[in-house]
């Protein structure tokens, strides 16, 4: 999944310590968003601005989700999407919670070697930003399944709002206008991404009005005809006859042969909360082993950030990022050990090989250690209501813009999602993930994923929303969130804020964003065997924003728009 590079200044913003045990005072930070009833958080003031609209007219935490991904679409272009997919985690204020997956999977005529050269090495580019690159889209589907199963608005009534920012246009914000930069010589090999983002060939400044009449038509073909519109009908048509003059091997029988898949969370105990969130291919068995393994360590005491806790944390990250890319994929395609590498005797194990002072060489770390007997550009929208109904989305094209590429007519970006299956054994993936056979190229197969959406509740109270963007350190940074407000008591913002740090085996490196390390840790860190290195695995100071809930003492909802993309906003109801 894809990143956001932060434009704030967080890595100003500073943590009181009052005890080696906990941090409890957080300072320096904005003030969540409280309110009573409701809350919406996106990477987007407008897509919140529709969401928090719809709870206040009657619509719930769905038919608010819905009418946000679909904003997004239009507000949030590099990574909001109708060309990609993701997950949902709902959890119904009575009743058991439910999973949404609507991620994309690779075409009929996608094959193991699809990458690769006829030595057996990856084509460069061939699988980030050719049309071979592009997985039927699931966006759509994973939308219209959770209005029709959760919701309670019709899908014209949800699509009203993303119609009319589409054809009024919307104030493109500095942050976005330098993402056109950072793309822009890819973009520009786009006719229509060229008519919509530049103008004289140069990418249009912040503050200009963007509309995208080509978007207005698709969206407005979604209103009348539902999901079957766009997978049947013109917009299909479109992008497979765009993929087959390019050289892509999309046909219309991917098309309308895509199905989102409805089943339970994953779910897990952490310090007397129970944790709701995505199954495989998601991130969530990955998160809930790294908690099991933290759940024997003294963390408080520890201290936030010290060398300590951190090589804790750190080691827990690497020996679940193991396991992960030997043991995890799609579940249609693939067994996994989920009940082994998730019980408290495989953690226990995990932890009986961490050492107090020594960083464990990743070399030496064999995923699925043997029981004695007898595992970029994404976009994060979270939800409450007034009744208490929750919902957490994590969408993605995966990279920014993912291919650049658009079927003329459309006015939607296609994913690249097709580089997060293992294009080649040994060869890392554009976020550093070296990953196994499981998650090898297959027809109709979704790819391996970090998307996190998650939900934490105590008894019956729903306490945190949360999930991210930011590729290999979506798993990561939600892991943080929980940490910083289950065990250092963290504040809303201070827990969203808070620099991060991310390990994932291979390579063999600790990251840390600015601030996250203090000069001390870091020598203890060193000293112990650790690889330091200052940003994330592909090369950005920051990791992604985690647009955030969380239930305060008071009983109030507080929002928390990450300050590492500011162009988003909380509202509440």
């Amino acid at each position: 999944m894809g990143y956001r590079i932060f434009f704030g200044a967080c890595a100003g913003l500073f943590v009181m310590v009052t005890s080696q045990a906990a941090l409890s005072t957080t300072i320096g930070y904005p003030a969540p968003v409280r309110a009573r009833s409701g809350m919406v958080v996106t990477a987007s003031r407008y897509a919140t601005q529709v969401g928090i609209q719809v709870l206040r007219e009657g619509g719930n935490a769905v038919d608010a989700a819905v009418a946000v991904g679909y904003a997004l679409a239009v507000t949030d272009p590099c990574c909001g999407n109708l060309g990609g997919g993701g997950f949902l985690v709902y959890r119904p204020a009575h009743g058991q919670p439910w999973f949404l997956d609507f991620r994309e999977v690779a075409p009929r005529a996608a094959t193991p070697s699809l990458y690769l050269n006829a030595q057996g090495e990856p084509v460069a580019g061939e699988s980030l930003w050719s049309w071979k690159a592009i997985g039927v889209p699931g966006t759509v589907a994973g939308l219209e399944e959770a209005r029709r199963l959760w919701g309670s608005w019709s899908t014209a009534r949800l699509l009203a709002p993303a119609i009319r920012l589409a054809r009024r246009g919307f104030r493109l914000s500095p942050g976005q206008y330098r993402e056109l930069v950072d793309d822009a010589r890819r973009l520009r090999a786009d006719p229509s991404a060229m008519r919509v983002f530049f103008r004289k060939g140069q990418p249009r400044p912040a503050g200009s009005r963007i509309r995208q009449p080509a978007l207005a038509a698709t969206l407005t073909r979604i209103a009348r005809g539902g999901a079957r519109s766009f997978y049947q009908g013109e917009p299909a048509h479109a992008v497979v006859a765009a993929s087959r003059k390019n050289g892509g091997i999309l046909s219309l029988a991917d098309f309308a042969d895509y199905r989102p898949v409805v089943t339970r969370p994953l779910t897990c105990r952490f310090a007397g909360n129970r944790v709701i969130t995505a199954p495989p291919p998601g991130g969530g068995a990955t998160l809930c082993e790294m908690l099991n393994i933290l759940s024997g360590y003294p963390l408080g005491r520890d201290g936030f950030h010290r060398a300590r806790s951190v090589h804790w944390i750190a080691e827990a990250m690497r020996w679940a990022y193991a396991d992960r890319n030997r043991f995890l994929g799609d579940p249609a395609f693939v067994r996994m050990p989920l009940r082994r590498l998730l019980s408290p005797r495989y953690a226990e194990r995990i932890r009986d090989r961490i050492a107090p002072k020594r960083a464990t060489p990743s070399s030496e770390v064999r995923p699925g250690i043997r029981m004695i007997r007898e595992g970029h550009d994404t976009t994060q929208y979270s939800i409450v209501d007034r009744a208490g109904n929750a919902v957490s989305v994590t969408y993605t094209l995966n990279t920014f813009f993912g291919t650049g590429l658009m079927a003329p007519g459309t006015g939607f970006f296609l994913n690249n999602e097709m580089d997060d299956f293992t294009t080649a054994l040994g060869h890392p993936n554009e976020y550093g993930l070296v990953q196994g056979r499981i998650n090898a190229i297959a027809p109709g197969k979704r790819p391996l994923s970090s998307m996190t959406p998650t939900i934490v509740t105590q008894g019956h109270r729903v306490e945190i929303v949360t999930g991210s963007p930011g590729g290999s350190t979506i798993t990561t940074t939600v892991l943080q969130i929980l940490l910083n407000r289950l065990i250092y008591h963290l504040g809303a913002s201070a827990s969203v804020d808070a620099p991060r740090i991310h390990m994932q085996w291979l390579p063999d490196v600790l990251y840390y964003e600015p601030g996250a390390l203090s000069a001390r840790t870091r020598r203890r860190l060193a000293r112990w065997g650790y690889h330091l290195k200052r940003g994330a695995p592909w090369g950005s100071l920051h990791w992604g924003d985690a647009e955030s809930i969380f239930r305060s003492p008071l009983g109030l909802w507080e929002g928390v728009n990450d300050s590492r993309h500011p162009a988003g906003r909380a509202a509440g109801d």
